[in-house]
């Protein structure tokens, strides 16, 4: 059953993410990683749900959302970079097949991070770290998504890799099965991706080709 949602805040995180937090609906549970699709009630726009991740935790008493703008898109993300708190929402959902399956190795690539900062947000909260690994590929460093958070999260091994540039402390080039081989010792653990389609695959790829068995590998449905 559709929920209407009213947007309290918008506050940036990068240069081209926001965080957009909302009331909570009563009765509202979803779980970690999950997802709705949310639909901006404003003319030319009904029509136009999106997918976004929850990256509120299941007990906070509002929603909140981590969204990257795509300006050239001309879609509903280039929409959601000007809107203003008051605009009223529909939510739909929770869905989604990434889950909390135990500590491991959780693969992101921009904002494919987006279901990993719940899940972890919660470890956290827990005290419930120890034994997760962050592998975080971004283009630049002013990409990165809640890097303070990520990097003074006690317990959490994170390496940040950067495509396109050469920053003092982090990684350069690509994530393969190479970098794979020399930053995950343990291949039996859980591993978790989330990115776009090609990353996906080629992480799948990467991850089957140092040894890791395919029941351990957790992604979106049908990816």
């Amino acid at each position: 059953m559709p929920h209407t949602l009213t947007l309290r805040e918008v506050a940036p995180l990068t240069h081209d993410t926001n965080r957009y937090v909302f009331g909570r609906p009563a009765n509202f549970d979803f779980e970690p990683g999950q997802a709705a699709e949310l639909t901006i009630c404003r003319d030319g726009w009904k029509d136009a749900p999106r997918p976004f991740t929850f990256t509120s935790l299941p007990d906070d008493d509002q929603l909140e959302f981590v969204i990257k703008v795509y300006p050239e898109k001309k879609g509903v993300t280039d929409e959601l970079a000007d809107i203003k708190p008051g605009t009223v929402f529909e939510l739909d959902g929770p869905f989604g097949a990434i889950e909390d399956n135990g500590p491991g190795v959780f693969l992101a690539a921009g904002a494919g991070v987006t279901p990993f900062i719940a899940i972890l947000r919660n470890r956290a909260r827990q005290g419930a770290l120890e034994g997760c690994h962050l592998i975080y590929s971004n283009t630049h460093a002013k990409d990165i998504i809640l890097r303070d958070e990520w990097d003074g999260m006690k317990d959490l091994t994170v390496d940040h890799v950067l495509a396109e540039e050469k920053v003092d402390g982090l990684h350069h080039g690509h994530v393969d099965a190479a970098f794979l081989r020399q930053h995950v010792k343990d291949t039996g653990q859980m591993f978790y991706i989330c990115g776009p389609q090609g990353y996906v695959d080629a992480m799948r790829d990467a991850l089957g080709e140092i040894g890791v068995n395919s029941d351990n590998i957790v992604t979106e449905d049908g990816w």
